[in-house]
This record gives structure tokens, C-alpha cells and sequence, in this order.
């Protein structure tokens, strides 16, 4: 693979309670070492049928917010057809609908381009999946 694409998998821990978790330290480092300066685009994949990635301000609240307005359009109850696993799982299924499992962000001199409030995250509403990879992929 050239110069132009470099790849990297994090292994994330997310445990046994939905969570957000902020991935823009680990995007910023990867950065530094991929982009070395250079102008391109980030793109950050989750390959999990029941996890997604969101850019959102964090620590203010809007990361619990989101888990609510969550719970608000996909309960975790026996409505879903998907019904393996933990009661109401069928909703995890749905999440990437409404949180894509990817996305792909601008990269100018080496530095990740996002608004002042921005952060990356990981979106796992799974709490039978304690783990997850996010596949970080530099083009430029």
C-alpha cells in the first residue's frame, strides 16, 4: 500500500452499559503519524452490525442526550423482529440506521478539521458486546 492510504484497527473497550465513546485523541494520533502534514480525508469505520460513529460535542451533556433521544426512538422492548440476545436487542440492529457506522472527515496539514465542539465517537448501545474495532483509514 502506498504513502497515499495508511490503516489503523483500535480496540476499543466498551463494557456492559451503552455508551459514547470519544475516539478524537486516537484520531489525532493516528494523524500525526499518517498524514505527517499532508492534506486528505479520515475515514473512521466500525465493522459491527450494532454500533455507529457520530460527530458530537461531548462532556456538556450531549453525549447522554443522544443515549436518551436514543431510548426515546428505539426502546428496549419486545417490539423488534430481530429478537436474539438480551431483551429488546432488536434495536441495536436498527441503530446504524440513524447512526451510520462510518465517517469520513477533512484532514488539512496533518491535523483533523473539526468544529470547536466536535469530537468523534464510537455510539454502542450493544451491552452484550464488550468490545469493538474502529478501523481508522488516512487517504491523501
Amino acid at each position: 500500500m502506498s504513502d497515499a492510504f495508511t490503516t489503523r484497527v483500535l480496540n476499543v473497550t466498551t463494557g456492559s452499559e451503552e455508551r459514547i465513546v470519544d475516539l478524537t485523541r486516537d484520531c489525532e494520533s493516528f494523524l500525526r503519524e499518517a498524514a505527517a502534514g499532508r492534506d486528505g480525508l479520515l475515514n473512521v469505520f466500525v465493522p459491527h452490525a450494532t454500533a455507529g460513529i457520530a460527530v458530537i460535542e461531548t462532556g456538556a451533556g450531549s453525549d447522554d442526550d443522544l443515549l436518551a433521544a436514543l431510548h426515546s426512538l428505539l426502546p428496549a422492548d419486545d417490539r423488534w423482529q430481530h429478537r436474539h440476545g438480551h431483551r429488546g436487542h432488536g434495536r441495536d440492529h436498527v441503530l446504524p440506521a440513524l447512526v451510520p457506522p462510518h465517517a469520513t472527515l477533512p484532514v488539512l496539514d496533518g491535523r483533523l478539521e473539526l468544529g470547536t465542539w466536535q469530537s468523534v465517537c464510537l455510539v454502542d448501545t450493544n451491552v452484550s458486546n464488550h468490545g469493538r474495532t474502529v478501523r481508522l483509514s488516512f487517504l491523501g
